[in-house]
């Protein structure tokens, strides 16, 4: 094995290059995605919103990522992780710098929402690091990639405020996301000009047909459908919470119209599914190229449950904090800032112990320690020292953020030509459980609020047993129709 062949993190060529390149595209995601919490209460203050028009904000920031991961995962896989991460790094750098200029709450409103698309960042560099790296340092990868950059959405919320003031006076918001939108920009051709989609001489596998995942037998179709419908649920759940109802942003017939947009929009997806996988119908697909939909189902459940909670509960940890402790909000932030903490070392960690004992069994563990790291969050209340709260809060956060990196471990082992989609479809499931248990939040008290999410971690834990070890090799058809198998485990 030669040097650059050797997992060297300090390394910064071949393969540790596209790594290093790719977590960093990722940490500018999340800080240009990021960027508004911590400067929340500027923006109040200088555009004259209300509470009401705040929270509006911070729920059309996450609305678009949820087809957007979708979308980007089809694209990714027809058109390589290079061209595409370019692409999005330079496009959103626009709605960033619109939100920065905005001087109203409709053309903040529309920038945020537009800005939801960088959030799909996440599942291009899913499918670049897969390209480069061997399924046994694979779950160690993704999950550098995947913590590393996550880690954006905390420098952003300790650098951002800092920023601000430098440049002082009520503007010093725009200054802070203008800088961000700068660097999306600059980055875009940094990789634009430093990555390949695959290490030289290796092909980069597209699917048969761009419209839809593939699926390769009848139940795996149905079972597709139905495993599509919550992510029409949460955009439906985002639009209820806009209505009257809600927040009142918009009227009742409004609210209905994105119903029935959501409705179409759906019916249209399945008549795509239906014309990519037809065929399974009329006649049985060769065991050599079958894969089991029910591989990707379960990652969707544990995804829903592992960073769906995370992005719920970093929103509202430093508010649990000060109320049930009387902490002063700057001192709460950073009590609660140990929670995003974890990231740099958890995810890396999920992954290489997925590497190291097993898909499969490394995932029943930190399911089982997920569902009991929320339910002693439960039991936190103002009589604990806030010291001990903080490690139970450490603790909860060390098995759902390496159970992401164990997640992501196994997404790449499935079918490799679909890797984008079926990242996509997985990554998008992490926002619909963010967008469910923050409507759960706003209708239960704190400790109610980590005993359901202990209870989907349960129910995730269920739906493990149904996963299976992914084992052998991938088939691959070449463009000359010749196959290329895949190890994707130990021989």
């Amino acid at each position: 094995m030669s040097s650059s062949d050797k997992f060297n993190i300090f390394s910064f060529t071949g393969k540790m290059k596209i790594l290093h390149l790719s977590w960093f595209a990722f940490f500018i995601t999340f800080v240009v995605w990021f960027n508004f919490a911590p400067l929340l209460q500027s923006v109040k203050e200088s555009l004259g919103l209300t509470t009401a028009e705040i929270k509006t904000l911070l729920i059309l920031n996450v609305a678009f990522t949820i087809p957007a991961r979708v979308l980007i995962g089809m694209l990714t896989d027809k058109y390589g992780p290079r061209l595409i991460y370019s692409l999005l790094l330079a496009i959103c750098s626009i709605p960033c710098f619109v939100f920065a200029l905005s001087d109203s709450f409709v053309q903040a409103a529309i920038a945020r929402f537009a800005l939801g698309l960088i959030g799909a960042g996440f599942v291009i560099g899913i499918r670049l690091v897969s390209e480069w790296f061997p399924h046994n340092e694979l779950g160690t990868a993704e999950g550098i990639y995947g913590g590393w950059g996550n880690f954006g959405s905390a420098a952003a919320a300790f650098t951002l405020p800092t920023v601000a003031v430098m440049f002082g006076g009520e503007d010093g918001w725009r200054y802070a996301m203008g800088i961000t939108g700068l660097m999306s920009l600059a980055f875009s051709f940094v990789f634009y000009r430093n990555v390949t989609d695959t290490p030289k001489g290796a092909t980069y596998y597209k699917p048969k047909n761009g419209g839809a995942m593939e699926v390769t037998s009848k139940g795996d179709f149905y079972l597709l459908l139905f495993m599509k419908t919550p992510m029409y649920g949460a955009l439906a759940l985002l639009a209820w919470k806009l209505s009257p109802s809600g927040i009142g942003m918009f009227s009742d017939a409004a609210v209905y119209g994105i119903y029935a947009v959501l409705a179409g929009i759906y019916l249209f997806d399945a008549s795509q599914v239906w014309k990519v996988n037809k065929h399974v119908f009329k006649e049985e697909v060769p065991e050599i190229h079958r894969y089991q939909f029910k591989q990707v189902a379960v990652l969707n459940v544990l995804y829903f449950a592992t960073f769906g909670s995370e992005l719920a509960v970093v929103s509202m940890l430093p508010l649990f904090f000060s109320e049930t402790f009387e902490l002063t909000p700057v001192v709460a932030g950073m009590v609660a800032s140990a929670y995003a903490f974890m990231n740099l070392m958890s995810r890396p960690g999920g992954g290489w112990l997925s590497d190291k004992f097993g898909r499969k069994p490394t995932l029943l563990i930190l399911t089982a320690g997920l569902a009991l790291g929320y339910f002693v969050m439960g039991q936190v209340d103002s009589a604990w020292p806030v010291w001990l709260a903080v490690v139970a809060a450490m603790g909860c956060s060390f098995f759902v953020q390496s159970g992401e990196g164990a997640v992501f471990a196994a997404v790449p082992l499935i079918k490799r030509r679909m890797t984008g989609q079926i990242a996509g479809m997985t990554g998008a499931y992490g926002n619909v459980g963010a967008v469910t248990y923050l409507t759960i939040l706003s209708l239960v008290d704190y400790s109610t609020f980590f005993y359901i999410i202990a209870g989907t971690a349960v129910l995730g834990f269920v739906t493990l047993l149904f996963m299976e070890e992914p084992s052998g090799q991938i088939a691959e058809v070449n463009d000359d129709g010749s196959i290329t198998m895949i190890d994707v485990a130990k021989a």
